[in-house]
């Protein structure tokens, strides 16, 4: 399965960006692609040794997570370390919530019409026939000039009547395009991304799954944070349009508020914005330097999260605009889901942990990404041992002064987050329905221990997994 790529050979000092996180490319390329096939054929693969060894890796950590547990309840001085841990996961967490804008993320300014950049829109779409139709409707009629931007549909070997929707919807619109790949193209959501972007000419690109939705202003108001040089990325907040249907849709609205709180206050303490795969928005040297789309990942957007970091770009997370998705309303759904992208967000911390231990990062990005890894991560998948631990020995688990800490701020972020989207459609939010709807937020958010649990242990036995399993959308 092909790994990054570059559509044309560059010298070596054209290189020298990506050599700097990926090595010397020259080491391992290899043509993809036959004399039928000129897009293929173009293609180059340059492959980072850091992907291989995830199962080993994995494995190495996960047995360093259940013995420190299990050492922490023999050890006389153990409750103090827990103790000192909880002290150092208050102070990031309250530095991050605290945290004002420095003018960076909150103030742009109009960009007059001739100096808009151009932008590409890519959908990537793979038996999507219930959504893709009001998709491409919505993102064909942005109030955006209609020479700046293109939309790309791509239809990635789709079985239902996805395939003629798009080719009817190109005839009514004349900034869109379609690409057709075959059944076997490979590559997943990435590979369909990265075949597009062999054609597509914007100067930033915005990735949106089949299903979203999104105001017609969108591009006026996030293409301008690219002003800044420094800005790689921009991830705009997610939300859930069917969050009314029941618990586990209103679990992800709360969630989707908490999580576009967080990525604000981190990004402006100068942290690790994280993009989020609907709704981002890369400018395209960025994109170029760090290798496009990653096909050795099942979460591409997380995996470009930190090769961007990595590459010194900065990712803004905005709460507004907003783009709206479908929220999966099944329990069973909710955990493939979400244990896809946890199993994609550690593949990650597996893939890259010699760069980030290396001079890449600014030392609050590292602090951010550590502490975050121990929240997102090592909590969840120490709470086994530590239950069984704590059952053993007939005594509370240990590390509960760390989770609680975790799950209280969860609470309050989560409410702060609520608040923060309410306020920009009501005058004055209740506070009560704002309570309850953390409340319940949070206790919905305690699926993330068994799916951390789960996938951790998955993860050090299973071999490397490469296969992209997508949400149905109904429509």
């Amino acid at each position: 399965m092909r790994a990054n790529f570059w559509s044309e050979r560059k010298t070596t000092r054209e290189f020298e960006p990506l050599v700097a996180i990926l090595g010397d490319p020259y080491d391992e390329i290899e043509i993809e692609g036959t004399d039928d096939d000129p897009v293929e054929s173009l293609r180059e693969r340059v492959s980072y040794r850091g992907y291989a060894g995830r199962r080993q890796k994995a494995a190495i950590v996960m047995a360093a997570i259940w013995s420190g547990t299990v050492l922490l309840h023999y050890l006389s001085w153990g409750m103090w370390v827990v103790l000192g841990l909880t002290a150092l996961l208050g102070a990031h967490l309250l530095r991050t919530f605290l945290a004002k804008s420095q003018g960076k993320t909150d103030q742009v300014v109009d960009v007059p019409l001739e100096e808009l950049p151009t932008v590409s829109l890519l959908v990537a779409a793979k038996d999507e026939e219930a959504t893709i139709c009001p998709t491409i409707s919505m993102l064909c009629n942005l109030e955006y000039p209609i020479d700046r931007y293109e939309v790309w549909a791509i239809d990635d070997g789709s079985t239902d009547r996805t395939p003629e929707l798009l080719d009817q919807l190109a005839r009514d619109y004349p900034n869109l395009k379609v690409l057709h790949r075959g059944a076997g193209a490979g590559g997943g959501k990435s590979g369909a991304l990265n075949q597009a972007l062999t054609l597509a000419k914007g100067e930033i690109v915005a990735v949106f799954d089949a299903d979203a939705q999104v105001s017609p202003d969108i591009l006026q108001r996030v293409v301008p944070y690219f002003q800044r040089s420094q800005v790689g990325a921009v991830q705009v907040r997610k939300s859930i349009v069917n969050a009314d249907r029941n618990f586990w849709t209103r679990g992800q609205a709360a969630e989707m508020a908490l999580d576009a709180f967080f990525q604000q206050q981190r990004s402006r303490l100068g942290g690790i914005g994280e993009l989020r795969g609907n709704g981002q928005f890369v400018r395209r040297a960025a994109l170029e330097r760090c290798g496009y789309f990653n096909e050795e990942t099942i979460t591409d957007d997380l995996d470009l999260t930190l090769r961007l970091h990595l590459d010194g770009w900065e990712i803004d997370c905005i709460s507004s605009p907003a783009v709206g998705e479908e929220g999966v309303t099944e329990a069973i759904a909710l955990w493939h889901q979400r244990s896809r992208w946890a199993e994609g967000g550690y593949q990650r911390y597996l893939d890259y942990w010699r760069l980030i231990a290396q001079k890449r990062l600014s030392p609050l990005k590292k602090i951010d990404l550590l502490m975050f890894f121990i929240i997102q991560y090592l909590l969840p998948a120490a709470a086994i041992p530590d239950l069984l631990m704590a059952i053993v020995r007939h005594r509370m688990p240990i590390l509960s002064p760390a989770t609680g800490l975790t799950v209280v701020f969860s609470f309050v972020g989560m409410s702060l987050g609520w608040q923060q989207i309410r306020a920009g459609r009501e005058n004055r939010p209740n506070i009560w329905i704002t309570l309850w709807t953390a409340l319940r937020g949070t206790v919905y958010m305690f699926h993330w221990f068994a799916v951390i649990a789960a996938t951790t242990a998955r993860v050090s036995i299973r071999p490397k997994r490469l296969k992209w399993v997508k949400t149905v959308h109904r429509g």
